[in-house]
This record gives C-alpha cells, structure tokens and sequence, in this order.
C-alpha cells in the first residue's frame, strides 16, 4: 500500500483508490442499480440512478479534508476501470472508524474487496493513527465476512434483528481489529 499525500490516492499491486470524480456516476449507477448490491448494503437505494450517485459524490473530498470519512472508487491501476466503493468513517472521539464497500457483481470473486480493505486498513492505522477498525454484514451475505476474515479481523458478536431491510428485521455480524 502506498499512500499519495498530494493526490490523497491510494496504490496496492492491482489497484488505485481515488476520489471519486463526475464522469464516474454513470458506472457507479449501472453497478449499483442491482438488487443483489443492494441487499447487501445498508444505504444504497435502489433502483439507483446517476442522479444518487452525484449526490453521494458530492461531499467526498469536504469529508476527506475534514477527517469525517474517506470514501474512494476502488478502480484497477492500469485501465481506471471502476470496481465498486470502500469507505471509512473517523470517529474521532473513540479513535476507530468502520470500513464499508461494494464491488459491482461482474467483479465479484476476484479479490478486489480484500485488496481494497487491506490497503485502507493500513492507511487507518498508519497514516491516521486509528486504533481500531470495525466492520459489520448481514448474515444473508457470508462473502462479506470472508473478506474481514482475511484482513485478519475478529468477530466480535452478531447484533440479532438490528435493522430493517425490505420490512424485515436483519441480524448484522460485526468484526473488528485493532492497531497493535
């Protein structure tokens, strides 16, 4: 992972993790307007238009500058193909943060989410001093907590029937990992 302070982009062997720009909307909204991205996010509506996603990108780089959260594309280094999104809240109180993503389903299974979270864990930890990262899923998607699994995170309990996704009550798995 190597983070560019200037550009505020990040750089892993297969990937860049950059701010989102305008000319991304139409992609991020043909890769979210998908029902099984949105079952498996807490946030995004669907259907999902450009329109969502320009406002979504709006205040990216005020809540980069701010330290409120970093929200990147997740593209590949070489094409600038975008893949899907990973974000990080900055509590700034407790000193943790929980990390989020998508990655559009033609791109599923080729580790891009992994690679993405490893390299924005590191970034927490060591250019923002995080203490601890955490990390939540609904039970309904396992490949999610693969990835935490492979970043090395924990599993710290399941909150049962915590939030309501399509008039159901939806179990959430939460995962954390602390800067040692």
């Amino acid at each position: 992972m190597v983070y560019n302070h200037q550009t505020k982009a990040i750089t892993t062997d297969r990937l860049l993790l950059r701010f989102f720009q305008k000319s991304d909307a139409e992609v991020v909204a043909r890769l979210c307007n998908n029902y099984n991205i949105y079952k498996n996010t807490m946030y995004l509506p669907y259907p999902y238009s450009k329109e969502h996603a320009l406002i979504w990108m709006e205040r990216h780089i005020e809540n980069f500058n701010a330290n409120k959260a970093y929200e990147f594309a997740i593209t590949n280094k070489e094409t600038g193909e975008v893949f899907g999104a990973i974000a990080l809240s900055n509590n700034q109180s407790f000193n943790h943060g929980e990390i989020a993503y998508w990655i559009g389903e033609e791109y599923w299974g080729h580790g891009f989410a992994t690679e993405a979270a490893e390299a924005v864990i590191n970034f927490a930890f060591k250019e923002k001093n995080y203490h601890k990262i955490f990390a939540r899923y609904f039970t309904t998607n396992p490949a999610s907590g693969r990835v935490m699994e492979k970043l090395g995170m924990t599993k710290e309990g399941i909150l049962k029937e915590h939030v309501i996704k399509d008039g159901q009550y939806m179990d959430l798995v939460y995962y954390g990992i602390i800067n040692r």
